[in-house]
Order: C-alpha cells, then sequence, then structure tokens
C-alpha cells in the first residue's frame, strides 16, 4: 500500500512537471520570436543611424527596442521563476524517490536475511508439515511461494527507482544549467536595454539641437495622421448613411407591396408610424443577413486574423504615447514595420469602401459587416471601391520612406465608429 501511494505521488508530480515544462516551452518560442524581432529592428536602426541627423524614425525604432527587449526580460524572468519551480519540484522528487529507495533496500534486505535462515529445504518442510491441518499447510505452502515472488518483485521495484532517480538526477541537473544559460541571457539582454536606453537620450538630444527639423517632421506626421483620421470619419458616416437609406428604402418598398395586396384584396390598408423607427448605426450596417453573418465571422476570429503583411514588427502600437517633445498623441492603429516592396493583404472577407491618395500615399478602407479594417501608407494599390476582396487577398504594395529609407504600412480596426487595438485581432506573429 505504502509502495501505491509512492507510485501515486510520483505521477502526480510528473504531470505537474510537465505542465511547468509546456509552458517553458511557450515561452522559450516567444523569446525566440523577440530575438529575431529585435535582430530586425537593430538591422534597421542601423540603416537609419548611417543617417548623420536623427530622425523621428530612428527614435521609434529605439522605443520599439527598448519595448521589446523590456518584454523579452521579463519573459526570461517567468522561465527563471518556472524552472526554479521544476528544481524545487524535482529536489522533491528526488528525495521522495531517494527514501522509497531506502525503504525498498530495508525490506529487501530484511527479505534476504530471512530467505538466508529459512534456505534450507528441510527448515520449509518443517515450516509447512507443523500446520495443524491440511487447509493451513496449504496456506503456508501459498506464501512460500508468494514470498519468493514478491522478493523478485521488490528487487524489480528498486531497480526501477534507481533508474527514475538517476533520471531525475539528470534532469535536474540540466535545469540547474539551463537556468544558469537564461541569467546569462539576462544579464545580457540587461546591458543593451541600458546602451539603447542611453542611445534613445543621444537621439532626443540630437533631435533638440534641430527643434526647426524636429517641428516640420512633427507638422508633417500630424498633419498625415489628421487627413487619415477625416478619411477614415468621413468614410464610416457614408456607409452607414448608405446603409440606412438602403433600409429605409427597403422598408418603403415593403409597406407600398404590403398597401398593393391590402387593396387588391379589400382589406384595410396596414397602418405605417407615422415616424420611422429609429435604429442604432450597428444594427444598420448589420441589417441584411449577409452583413450580419460577416459581422459574427469577423468577430469569430477576433486573435486569428492575419497580418496585412507576411512579415512585420510592430514599431508603434495602439493607445496614448508621447513625442519628443513632451507632447501627448494618441494612435488609433498600429504601425508595422515590414521588407520594402512588400504586399498588403486583407484580413477578411469583405467590400472596399475607400480608396484615397493621402499626402502620397494610399489608404484603402473594407466593410465586413459593422467593422471596417483600414490599411494606410500604400504606395500602389490594386483595388477598387465596391471590389469584394477574401483573406489575404493582396490589396497594393506598402511604400518606403525615401528620406529615411524605412517601410510601414499603418493598420487600424474598427466597431462602427470606435478604434480598436489591432493587435488583439491578429493572430500570435
Amino acid at each position: 500500500m505504502k509502495f501505491l501511494k509512492a507510485v501515486f505521488f510520483i505521477i502526480a508530480v510528473f504531470i505537474v512537471i510537465d505542465v511547468h515544462a509546456q509552458s517553458s516551452q511557450d515561452l522559450k518560442r516567444r523569446r525566440d520570436k523577440l530575438s529575431d524581432e529585435l535582430e530586425q529592428l537593430n538591422k534597421d536602426y542601423q540603416e537609419t543611424s548611417k543617417n548623420k541627423k536623427a530622425t523621428l524614425k530612428q527614435l521609434s525604432l529605439l522605443k520599439a527596442q527598448i519595448s521589446l527587449r523590456e518584454e523579452k526580460i521579463n519573459i526570461i524572468n517567468s522561465e527563471v521563476r518556472n524552472l526554479d519551480n521544476q528544481i524545487s519540484e524535482s529536489n522533491n522528487t528526488v528525495h521522495s524517490l531517494q527514501n522509497q529507495l531506502d525503504q525498498l533496500k530495508k525490506e529487501y534486505a530484511a527479505m534476504v536475511l530471512f530467505a538466508y535462515r529459512n534456505q534450507s529445504a528441510y527448515n520449509k518442510l518443517m515450516f509447512i508439515f507443523a500446520s495443524r491441518d491440511f487447509n493451513q499447510a496449504y496456506k503456508r505452502l501459498k506464501y512460500l511461494q508468494q514470498f519468493g515472488t514478491y522478493r523478485e518483485r521488490q528487487a524489480g521495484y528498486i531497480q526501477g527507482t534507481q533508474k527514475e532517480l538517476h533520471v531525475k538526477i539528470n534532469e535536474l541537473d540540466k535545469n540547474k544549467q539551463e537556468k544558469s544559460n537564461l541569467l546569462a541571457d539576462q544579464q545580457k539582454e540587461k546591458e543593451t536595454l541600458g546602451k539603447e536606453k542611453n542611445n534613445q537620450v543621444k537621439v532626443v538630444s540630437d533631435l533638440s539641437q534641430h527643434e526647426g527639423q524636429l517641428k516640420q517632421q512633427q507638422r508633417e506626421v500630424q498633419a498625415k495622421i489628421a487627413k487619415t483620421n477625416r478619411e477614415i470619419a468621413a468614410t464610416i458616416r457614408r456607409e452607414i448613411e448608405e446603409a440606412r437609406r438602403k433600409a429605409e428604402a427597403e422598408a418603403r418598398e415593403a409597406a407600398r407591396i404590403a398597401a398593393a395586396k391590402a387593396k387588391a384584396e379589400n382589406k384595410p390598408a396596414p397602418v405605417t408610424p407615422a415616424k420611422p423607427v429609429t435604429r442604432s448605426e450597428s444594427s444598420v450596417l448589420n441589417a441584411t443577413p449577409e452583413a450580419a453573418k460577416l459581422s459574427n465571422d469577423f468577430l469569430g476570429n477576433r486573435g486569428r486574423l492575419p497580418w496585412p503583411v507576411a512579415n512585420g514588427v510592430i514599431t508603434q502600437g495602439f493607445g496614448m504615447y508621447t513625442t519628443p517633445e513632451g507632447i501627448k498623441s494618441e494612435s488609433t492603429g498600429i504601425d508595422i514595420r515590414t521588407n520594402p516592396g512588400s504586399s498588403v493583404r486583407a484580413v477578411f472577407d469583405g467590400t472596399v469602401v475607400r480608396v484615397v491618395d493621402v499626402s502620397g500615399t494610399y489608404l484603402v478602407m473594407i466593410v465586413h459587416g459593422e467593422y471596417f479594417t483600414v490599411y494606410a501608407n500604400l504606395r500602389s494599390v490594386s483595388v477598387a471601391r465596391g471590389q469584394k476582396v477574401s483573406t489575404k487577398q493582396t490589396l497594393g504594395t506598402v511604400a518606403t520612406d525615401s528620406s529615411t529609407g524605412e517601410t510601414e504600412v499603418h493598420f487600424e480596426v474598427y466597431k462602427v465608429k470606435d478604434p480598436t487595438n489591432p493587435k488583439t485581432w491578429l493572430a500570435p506573429n
């Protein structure tokens, strides 16, 4: 019974360790992905830093590097904590196995001693013949047979426990070595992070020495953002109004047909409301079964949508951020840095509702029921307004900034008029 309890305990420990191992694998995959992204960002920064004058893009790349590196350090911390837990559990398992092994050896030694003292056939026969009756003699015979079998089984348990103990000790040593490597990697990342923060201070200082150039860059960026936002807002308003007009026209036509039918059947005409029923913007956009299904399908794929470019790194996230001058601003989407000439693709089925030139680059907008996706900073486009597109269909190619050599696509997701964080919609990259 004691042995079975020990076995169940060890199995339970292995299950817990397996869960930790799975979590560690996920963390390692994410750490490796961050390392790749950091390497790409570093290459981009080195290319950008060849310009003698600091630019806003240099600062943006540094911010992205710092953010990713801090995330990588946090992941390493999580991996170290997981390894600490695994090491602690392995120590407990080794201790338990060692105790179990000592107990098995003790019991086996007692059995060997007993067998030695009673090894002669004469003693065994006397033990059997000393029985009170045949039933007891039979039981004593079976006992001797079972004793021999049990002794062999105990020897097998000892060998198995020794083997398992050896495996756990090796695993423990491996975890300790892995922890040591992670701590070394963590220290290296912290040193690199410090250098990047120093570079950030230097870039900000350089930019402050070129205040006029900086303000001009900032004005151009803000003007383009403002124009993009106006185009998006106007397009969404137009789509809502067109959907509302279409729904009202369909309602009037349905009322006319109902009235004509009543007149033909000599029945009272159906009463129409004095005022049209006010409908929400969401219900207007979902007025048709096709639109409602598209909205549900789009929502159902949250967190699984493909990226608007095949390869990319987010350099500006969604939400509030601070400009080099200390001015707080807000991004209603994300900027994704990618390779020059990369194709920009639709993230879901829908209909193109806007293609417009914004300060020298194109903006494409697609409606998916009550949801809208926006793709900005395109050099060229291969779709037109009113065209239906499918998931991953090419919309055009991303533009490259001629002065900095940077290639970024701006991506946004709206639910009716409200911007949402695009990163939460995209599949893990």
